[in-house]
């Protein structure tokens, strides 16, 4: 008779694997790490990991599917669509940037292990993130419309602001000289002369 973890067990024990997984992916790679070493991370048996996970790529997607779905969770609550374009622009800009500094070991497993996906499983997540940059560019795109942004390519003007914010994670630490906070707002002064809405 096989022993089943209760509810909020099991809850627990895969979050610590996946919090074990973020940090080994991020100091190893995905390539370079084991499922024993996200196991030894989470101080859990080598077995615990297809407990509850099929595999070391499930364990990645479902990092990456959290972590694409707090990025759209993030915009729907920085986004107020009452409010002028410049405004929306950023806040939704120095939201993202700020998580990606605040979240950046996360992030940066999130953002550049895309390719250690599965094709099903990256296809996935294309998807989620071709409705962020379908949110921010409808951001642009109202700030044109309105006369106060001055883009000649709007796609590229959007994947540019994206870029900012994502390339946080890659070089952000604790240790350096500004805050996620002060990164928010510095890169969402960065979007305003981006879009030619500054000064």
């Amino acid at each position: 008779m096989s022993v089943v973890e209760p509810p909020s067990r099991a809850v627990a024990a895969r979050s610590r694997l996946l919090r074990a997984a973020v940090e080994a992916f991020a100091a190893k790679g995905f390539a370079a790490t084991t499922t024993r070493d996200i196991a030894t991370g989470a101080q859990m048996s080598p077995a615990a990991v297809y407990v509850h996970f099929r595999s070391k790529e499930e364990v990645l997607y479902s990092l990456s599917d959290t972590g694409h779905r707090a990025f759209l969770e993030l915009i729907d609550d920085a986004d107020d669509s009452a409010q002028p374009p410049i405004a929306r622009l950023r806040a939704v800009i120095g939201a993202l940037a700020a998580h990606h500094a605040r979240d950046h070991v996360w992030s940066r497993v999130v953002n550049y292990e895309l390719d250690s996906l599965s094709a099903e499983h990256r296809d996935a997540i294309v998807v989620m993130r071709k409705e962020v940059a379908r949110r921010v560019g409808v951001i642009v795109d109202a700030g044109i419309a309105g006369g106060v942004f001055h883009v000649d390519d709007p796609p590229a003007t959007t994947n540019l602001l994206l870029s900012m914010g994502v390339d946080v994670a890659r070089w952000y630490r604790e240790s350096g000289a500004m805050t996620p906070e002060q990164i928010g707002n510095f890169q969402a002064d960065m979007a305003e002369r981006i879009v030619g809405a500054a000064g």
